[in-house]
Formats: C-alpha cells, structure tokens, sequence
C-alpha cells in the first residue's frame, strides 16, 4: 500500500534495502578498516616486541663476549706469566721469595686476586698474597695443566672455606646477606658464603725443575669494576630512549652477587634472587631466556644464559636487561594516536556515506517490496515507478516488463507440467512393471544356465571318472583270481586300493548330487551337521591345495537338522569357497557346528569362518542381494542370495558378522529335526 511520498510497506525492517546498503557502504570503514587496523597494530606491536628481543639478545652476546674475554685473557696472561724470560730466571737463580715478590708484582698487574704456583704433589711453593692454608689441588684447570695440556681457563665456585684457605678477605668479600625476594624459589638460607671466581692455570717448572702449575683467579663476587664494565659496554650513552635504563647482573646460582640493578637509590640489589620462573628455564633446563622478567621491583626486557663451571655444571647466570615501561609507554602512546584519528576520519566520512545512499534508499526499497510480494506468490505486483534517466529508474522499468512476461511464462509452464505429469507417472507404472519382469526373468535364465552348465560338465566328468573306475575294479578282481592264494601276500595293499577307488567313486557321487540338485533334492532327511561338513570338504579340497590355508573344526551339535542333505551341502561349500577366496594369502578357515537357540526355538548353528580381507558396512548390507558381488568377472552374485533361499525354505536364518581386516563369520542356524 502507497504512502504520501509514494513508499510502500516491504519487508521487516531488519532485511530491508536499505540497512543492506547501510552495510555495504559503512562495513569498510567501521568494520573492515578497524579488522585490518587491528591486525597491522597487532603485527606491529609483536615485531616491535621481537625487535626489543632483538636488541637484548645482542646485548647480551657483547656480556658474553666481555666475559670470554676476561676468561680468555686472563688464560694468556698466566700462560705468558709461566713462559716468561723473567720468571724462569728468577724460578732458577733466586730464592722462593723472590718468586713470591715475582707473583706480587705480577697479581697486581694482571689485576688477580690470587696467583700461586703449586707443585704437582699440590704444595704450594709461593703466593700472592700469601696463603692461610693448601688450597685443592684437583680442580680441572689444575689437573689439565701439569699433565700438560694447553693451558685451561674457567669458572669454578669455591665453597667459604676454599676462599679462606687462600684469602680471608675474599671469603668476606663473597659473603652477602641474602634479601626476601618476591617470585624467587623458597629458601631457608640467609646468607651466600660461595664464590664465583674466573679460575685459570698453566703449567710452569718448580725449583729443582719438577712440573708445576701457576694458578691464578679473580672472585667475582662483588665485583662492581666487572659489572659496570660489562654495562657501559652494552649500554652506552643514548643506546636507549629516554626514560629507560640498562642493567647488568651476574649470577651464583639464583644469588645476584653482582649488578647494578638497584635495590633502591644508592644501594644496589646484591643477595636479591631471580625468579622461580627464569630459575626454571635457564639453571633447570639450560635454556637462553629473552623475554620479559620482573627484576627487583619493575618489568625489563631481560636476557639470561647459564654459566657453566669446568665439571661442566650450570653454576649461574649472565644477565643484561633495559626497563620495559619507555617502550610500552611508546607502544600505547602510538595505538591511541592511531585510534583517534580512525574515530576522527571516520566521524567525518559516515555522514557524506549515508548522504550518498539515501539517493538510492527509495527505488530500492521500492523494487524490493515489489521482489518480495512477487516470491510471495502475487505476480501482478509492479513497481510502477516513474521512468528516469538513472540506472535504478531504467531497472525498475525492465523489472516490470519482466515481471509481466513471466507471469504469461508461468501460465503455460503450469499447463505443461500438468500434462508432462500425467504422462510420467504413465511411463513410470510401465517402465516399473516391465524392470520387475526382467528382473525375475534374468534371474532365473542365469540360475538355469549356470546350473545346466555345471551338471553337464559334472555328468561328463563323472562319466569320464567312472569309466577309468570300472575297468581299475575289474582289472583288480582279475589280479587276484590270478594271483589266487598269493594275494593275501599283497592284502594291505589290495585294501588301500580298493579304498581309494571307492573314495574317488564317492567323490563323483557327491559332485553330482551337488551339481544336479534336483535329481537328488524332493526330500528330505535328519543330519548330524558334523557329518555334512565332513562331506564338503573333499568337494573344495582342490581349491585348499592351491593356497595356505589350514583348517580348523569344531563339532560339539548334538542335535539333528531335518534338510535336504544335497541342499545343505551346497549352503556349506558356498560359504567355504566365499571364505577361501577371502583369504588370497592364506590364514585360517574355522568351521563350527554346536546347538543354539533362536527366539526359545531349539537348533543348531553351522560357523563358517575366516581370517581374510573382511567386508565394509556397506558391502555387509547387500552381501545377500540377488546379482551383487565383489568378485568382478569371476562370481554371478547368486551363489549367498541361493543359500539364503534354501536356508529360509527350512525355517533357517544365515547372518554374517565381518570387520575390514578381521575376517569374517557366517553362521547358518536350523531349527531341530522333530
């Protein structure tokens, strides 16, 4: 119905034109805009965090490499040390103080904090400064130098007492009171006593000219020169924005013994610990970790590695690290610019958009309603709006013009189909019938062909077969009147002759009792099922001999089946020769027979059973169909469909149980001879 502007009602306002193309025109920008706003901001920010990654990674490679540097040269200073002219002089000419003087001089300028040389029975034969005690005499370094090997340099820890024995004032030095730190692994311990000490030796030549080893170290526990060193090197003047700080730390174990992270202003954080999380993953597991970690008491973008002693066990950590919160103020600082001006632009574009689409808002919606009363079944509605020069003027004209040719289409197409149904449903009763008879003909015609066939070649076999028979036994009798009273000589022989002729002549008759079915079918008679299977498999001996197939039975039926006894025999053989053609690589083919009940009806059931290929779900549901069979060229697909038939005939049942894989079972249930 047309309003005052010309409008008519049309559809529910959710479905209408007019928010499609609200939609249309505003889902770029307010939804597919945002989306991909949202997806580069996203990908920023994860590239900005792997860069910050980055960074502290590379931070920590130049800690590293400070570190193996200390390591390294202080390795070539003790190795230089023991080769020098001025040693070896002084070792050779002068008395054990001026070798002691030698070390002094030395440790001072190499910056040690101890440097002894130790013979090999471990007595130390001088040292700066001089010792409280005997130091050990196996640690690795010092084993690998006086046997002679290159000159060794590593970290070692040293327990309170070991630094002691060499210094009092290095065992006060790695003492630190340990500080309660949030997130760290519980401890009942109060105080760190061990030392980390860059631990390097090389071999030298005692006095007298026996082997010996110079030894030298530097504790490393509050040891700021080393520490500051390490950050000035990777955190130089403008290496970080404004606002941030860079931090390095050395590690005992999860004991910062070393750093310039500050507890608070003017104090740094010795005996703080490191989280349990990062204590985890670098002490526990050996890994690098570079991601975010709270240290003391704020967010760093964090690097830890483990430190390795000369036994080859994580000892500590190297640490480096920037404060976080610059980097995330600069992060969020960017996504709001970012979102304010999306609301901005947008705030400016929506109004021109919905400008432009009012244009169209009304002819559409127009054709719209008009589309809709037309799906609705009335092909008389129109939009009948007025020509235009636009694109939606000319389409709502067309659409009329349309609408009037398929309203007469419609017309005539009803009145055809009217006629072409009456004519199908016509056809279709004929063409039904006529499939049923020539289904039921062609099963019959290849039933009757297949079965003329095989009795004529079985008659022409048996023929054949007996022909040979009756002259064999004829030939025999003759043997023995000729031989007379000598054939008891022969006796056994005779008997086993004139068995297997009999054998071959039962064969035959069972060949041609199941070949024509007929001539022997008509009535019936009570078997014992063990013995019907016992008949079979002569029948399909042939076909076992030409595979690997063992076969297992199982008789416990005592009850008697009433059946036809060539009809049941061709049931059985049927499924043998179904369940060798299942088994191509051979197996295991079980046949059963033992009493069972069926719907409180007393019976017997007969399993065949095989470990072959198995059947699908699919092939399962149509095994018993007339026609249908899985052997292509080689099976009619009559052969389940006429043991079924049989079986049925008697009150029977056959069910087949089969799983891909698994083999199958085919259980034939009789009721009881009565």
């Amino acid at each position: 119905m047309a309003d005052g502007a010309g409008r008519i009602d049309g559809p529910v306002r959710g479905r209408s034109v007019r928010f499609r193309l609200l939609a249309i025109a505003l889902l770029p920008m307010l939804v597919i805009l945002p989306l991909l706003l949202g997806v580069a901001i996203y990908r920023w920010n994860t590239r900005f965090d792997a860069t910050l990654i980055s960074k502290v990674n590379g931070d920590l490679t130049i800690a590293h490499q400070y570190l193996a540097r200390i390591l390294e040269k202080t390795g070539v200073q003790i190795r230089g040390l023991s080769l020098s002219f001025r040693f070896r002089e002084v070792e050779e000419r002068e008395t054990i103080s001026a070798v002691e003087t030698l070390l002094e001089q030395s440790r001072k300028e190499m910056g040690l904090d101890f440097l002894y040389l130790m013979d090999a029975g471990g007595k130390i034969i001088a040292s700066s400064p001089a010792l409280e005690g005997a130091p050990r005499a196996d640690w690795p370094i010092i084993t690998s130098a006086l046997s002679g090997e290159s000159p060794s340099t590593g970290i070692d820890i040293f327990t309170n007492d070991e630094l002691a024995t060499i210094s009092p004032a290095l065992a006060q030095r790695a003492r630190l009171d340990l500080v309660p730190t949030p997130n760290a692994v519980p401890t009942d311990r109060s105080t760190e006593t061990h030392g980390m000490v860059v631990h390097a030796a090389s071999r030298a030549t005692a006095p007298g000219g026996g082997p010996a080893a110079l030894v030298g170290g530097i504790l490393l526990n509050q040891n700021l020169e080393f520490i500051d060193t390490i950050n000035d090197l990777v955190y130089r003047a403008a290496s970080l924005p404004e606002g941030s700080q860079g931090t390095a730390t050395l590690f005992l174990d999860d004991v910062r013994i070393s750093t310039n992270v500050r507890l608070f202003e003017g104090r740094r954080a010795l005996g703080t610990r490191v989280s349990a999380a990062v204590r985890s993953a670098v002490m526990g597991e050996g890994r690098t970790w570079l991601d975010s970690a709270f240290v003391v008491n704020d967010w760093y973008i964090s690097a830890y590695e483990p430190l390795v002693d000369t036994y080859g066990k994580r000892v500590g950590m190297l640490y480096v690290g920037f404060l976080q919160k610059p980097f995330n103020d600069a992060k969020l600082e960017t996504i709001l610019i970012i979102a304010l001006a999306f609301i901005a632009i947008t705030a400016a574009s929506v109004p021109i958009f919905l400008r432009w689409a009012q244009s169209i808002f009304m002819p559409l919606e127009r054709v719209t309603a008009t589309i809709g009363e037309v799906e609705s079944g009335n092909l008389s509605a129109r939009t009948k709006l007025p020509a235009s020069g636009d694109e939606i003027g000319r389409v709502a004209v067309h659409l009329d013009t349309l609408l009037d040719q398929i309203q007469e289409r419609d017309r005539q197409l009803r009145e055809w189909n009217e006629e072409l149904n009456a004519r199908v449903r016509e056809r279709t009763r004929d063409l039904e019938l006529a499939n049923l008879k020539l289904e039921a003909t062609t099963k019959q015609l290849i039933m009757s062909e297949k079965l003329a066939a095989i009795g004529e070649i079985t008659a022409g076999v048996a023929h054949e077969i007996n022909n040979p028979i009756a002259v064999m036994q004829g030939n025999l009798d003759v043997i023995r009147s000729v031989i007379g009273a000598d054939t008891e000589k022969a006796k056994v022989e005779f008997r086993l002759v004139d068995e297997q002729i009999y054998r071959i002549s039962q064969i035959v008759t069972k060949l041609l009792q199941f070949a024509r079915p007929e001539e022997y079918a008509g009535y019936v008679e009570r078997h014992a099922p063990g013995s019907v299977v016992a008949d079979c498999l002569p029948l399909v001996q042939h076909l076992l001999n030409k595979t690997e197939i063992s076969v297992a039975r199982e008789d416990r039926a005592s009850r008697l089946v009433l059946m036809n006894r060539t009809e049941l025999q061709q049931v059985v053989i049927n499924l043998i020769v179904n369940a060798i053609h299942a088994m191509p690589d051979g197996g295991t083919l079980t046949l059963r027979s033992f009493d069972a009940d069926r719907d409180d009806n007393p019976g017997i059931s007969i399993d065949v059973a095989d470990t072959g290929i198995g059947m699908s779900t699919d092939v399962l549901d149509k095994v018993f169909d007339p026609f249908f069979t899985t052997k292509r060229r080689d099976g009619t697909g009559l052969g389940l469909s006429i043991s079924q038939t049989l079986v049925k005939r008697q009150r029977g049942q056959i069910t087949v149980e089969s799983q891909i894989g698994s083999g199958s079972t085919f259980r034939v249930w009789l009721p009881e001879a009565s």
